[in-house]
């Protein structure tokens, strides 16, 4: 008798089933690459030539950093946190609950998905960096592998985090209304659109409460020159203790995940 699939390989499926839906809504899959160029071009622009203290960084490149960082929030939480609810709407959850396929598969496929999109996002936000604000690209093994556990801790907690909060809209209709407000807070208190340094002490403790803030600040040490450690509250990028934080909501995101994500609309039973 042949053996049933498992987990890992009803995930593997779902991840080219998650694909094929993403691009075949054009408009939700240009959206989701094309919101953090369109952002780092007009601040980029608009703000780019103005340097931030005695480093020699410019607002565009600190920007960049942030905005690497918001392309995974954007991919993963927003996409998730907005397109679940729809598929809730149209009942697509609720057949997949009558099917023999795990949860865990489920997130997995998600998880995927947003791991594809995120590497392309990431290739064109580094692109645009390089050619108009003058970023560098990493130059160090050791900022390379930052970038690698950054991606994987991020792409995961933020991915899990949108599962979780999926459950939060009532309808898919109202859930950009709701979930946006919440991304734009959160950038503005973590240093993407404002040097974090420059925030007011009280919003810097909030934003430390969350995973965007340690996820920029990581960003920053990978993008940008040894001098831009000035420009942290510490005066270091305290790398150690970015990946303490982020591995913590990673696990914190999956239990919330696991508790909160529902297949189906409130009051379906």
């Amino acid at each position: 008798m042949s053996r049933e699939p498992g987990t890992l390989s009803i995930g593997w499926s779902r991840i080219g089933i998650e694909l094929k839906q993403l691009l075949r809504d054009r408009e939700a899959f240009v959206f989701t690459l094309a919101l953090p160029m369109i952002l780092m071009l007009v601040f980029g622009s608009v703000f780019g030539d103005q340097e931030l203290g005695p480093t020699g960084i410019t607002f565009a490149q600190y920007f960049v950093a942030g905005m690497i960082a918001s392309g995974i929030v954007y991919t993963s939480f927003q996409n998730l946190a907005i397109g679940i609810p729809q598929e809730r709407d149209e009942g697509t959850l609720k057949r997949l609950e009558g099917t023999p396929m795990p949860k865990a598969a489920y997130f997995l496929g998600k998880v995927g998905q947003v791991c594809v999109v995120y590497v392309l996002q990431l290739a064109l936000l580094i692109a645009i960096g390089v050619l108009l604000f003058e970023v560098e690209v990493p130059s160090t093994a050791e900022q390379w592998a930052a970038l690698a556990w950054l991606s994987i801790l991020g792409l995961t907690t933020w991915t899990l985090l949108g599962l979780a909060f999926s459950s939060v809209p009532k309808s898919g209709k109202g859930a950009s209304a709701v979930v946006t407000p919440i991304i734009l807070v959160l950038q503005f208190t973590s240093g993407v659109f404002f040097a974090y340094d420059q925030l007011p002490s009280w919003m810097q403790q909030l934003a430390a409460l969350f995973p965007l803030k340690w996820l920029t600040q990581g960003m920053r040490y990978v993008f940008l020159p040894d001098s831009a450690a000035a420009l942290e509250v510490t005066g270091s990028f305290e790398m150690a203790r970015v990946a303490m934080v982020l591995l913590v909501w990673t696990l914190l995101s999956a239990l919330l995940a696991w508790g909160f994500f529902r297949w189906r609309r409130r009051g379906d039973g």
